[in-house]
């Protein structure tokens, strides 16, 4: 267990002041308001131990670089700003693939991403 410090306590609360999936450079920004001098090294170092803690997860996204969430969290999707890159989570799945595959065919989970604008660039 890695030692609470001043710049892993402000990327913690990164996280939580958001409340939504965030990238590493997302993260240096809204960390650096309580640490002015956090580097990104820094960031991608504690995102890392924190995902090796299981405190956070990664969000993998086509063709993007991983954004990062708080671990536990019930299974749901993510929807992506094309405009300013932003990733929310879209809480709950209505997805039932019963029904829906091929004969013999036995599913053991997805992944759904929805594209579009969020509030801020319509």
């Amino acid at each position: 267990m890695e030692r609470s410090t001043r710049q892993r306590r402000a990327i913690r609360e990164a996280f939580l002041e958001a409340g939504r999936p965030l990238s590493p450079q997302e993260v240096l920004e809204l960390a650096r308001k309580k640490v002015p001098s956090l580097g990104l090294a820094t960031v991608y170092r504690t995102l890392k131990g924190l995902v090796e803690e299981g405190s956070l997860t990664p969000v993998a996204l086509p063709g993007e670089p991983s954004r990062y969430e708080p671990a536990g969290r019930e299974h749901h999707h993510h929807f992506l700003c094309r405009l300013c890159g932003r990733v929310y989570e879209l809480l709950g799945c209505d997805l039932a693939l019963e029904g829906h595959l091929p004969p013999g065919f036995l599913a053991e989970g997805h992944e759904v991403m929805v594209y579009g604008r969020c509030p801020e660039c319509t």
